[in-house]
């Protein structure tokens, strides 16, 4: 069974950084995108990063492009976003996401990926 674990995430003030980690068990990845997305009460879930895990493609929404990086290492399972430059409006549940290939023009949809994390707590102060 797939499992996605979330950490790293925290209280923080504007312009800091945080690093959160996505633990992925149950099988192999190869074919599979990965993905991060984010939540604030009462809004939709929406986009934040993706990428391929065997040849390592990313994609960013424009929120976050040039301020966020993602990555994996396939030796230990993990998926990573790097959040520097951080403001208010980063304040979200992030949530990492898994499914095997999806093409590029749905990667931003959250209802194309079976298998998600809890999520871990972004809180980004003024």
């Amino acid at each position: 069974q797939v499992q996605l674990v979330e950490s790293g995430g925290g209280l923080v003030q504007a312009g800091d950084s945080l690093r959160l980690s996505c633990a992925a068990s149950g099988r192999p990845f190869s074919g599979y995108t990965m993905g991060w997305f984010r939540q604030s009460p009462g809004k939709e879930r929406t986009f934040v990063a993706a990428i391929r895990w065997s040849g390592g493609t990313t994609y960013y929404s424009d929120s976050v492009k040039g301020r966020f990086t993602i990555s994996r290492d396939i030796a230990e399972n993990a998926v990573y976003l790097q959040m520097n430059s951080l403001k208010p409006g980063d304040t979200a549940v992030y949530y990492c996401a898994a499914d095997s290939r999806i093409p590029r023009p749905t990667m931003t949809n959250w209802n194309q990926y079976d298998y998600w994390g809890q999520g871990t707590q972004v809180t980004v102060s003024s």
